[in-house]
């Protein structure tokens, strides 16, 4: 078994649509970034990469490379997904919080999970999805944006590439 952490914050930006876990959130300010700017599933991406000791989001998905300018979050999730199979993993589970003083999330966290667990090729019942406040403190706390933290596990297939650990 292999376990990865992954972090993600974003700021709210006019104009762009919010999407959460691949579900867009209707009538709520969108967040800033190159991508669809979906911080639960770049945290989830980098969890994920970290396991398979593969790097992290910019590395695979640079926001320099115009490829990924708007690109759907869940899209990265299923190249990530043919990366990890590619380096002999599977995903085992994926757990992650939301950090959002705003908009409530609980109604649509059931199609955030599906959403993942669909594009992981796993059981919804090996993704969980939380949120919580930061109770009023620091930038999230104020409303300037969103934060995403997740853990993965992955397992070993029997066939196990070799990885480069240099990079």
């Amino acid at each position: 078994m292999r376990v990865g952490i992954g972090y993600d914050i974003h700021r709210f930006e006019e104009g762009r649509r919010l999407v959460l876990g691949g579900v867009e959130i209707d009538g709520e300010t969108g967040l800033a970034g190159h991508s669809d700017a979906d911080v639960l599933l770049h945290a989830i991406i980098d969890a994920l990469l970290g396991a398979a000791a593969l790097g992290d989001t910019g590395r695979h998905f640079p926001p320099d490379d115009p490829q990924w300018k708007d690109a759907s979050s869940l899209d990265l999730l299923a190249r990530t997904l043919a990366l990890l199979g590619e380096a002999g993993f599977a995903v085992e589970n994926v757990d992650a919080t939301v950090i959002a003083e705003q908009p409530r999330l609980a109604p649509h966290i059931p199609a955030m999970r599906q959403h993942i667990a669909e594009t992981l090729d796993i059981a919804a019942g090996r993704v969980n999805v939380k949120a919580t406040t930061h109770e009023g403190l620091g930038a999230i706390g104020r409303g300037e944006g969103i934060a995403a933290m997740a853990v993965a596990t992955l397992r070993e297939q029997a066939q196990t590439a070799e990885i480069d650990t240099r990079a």
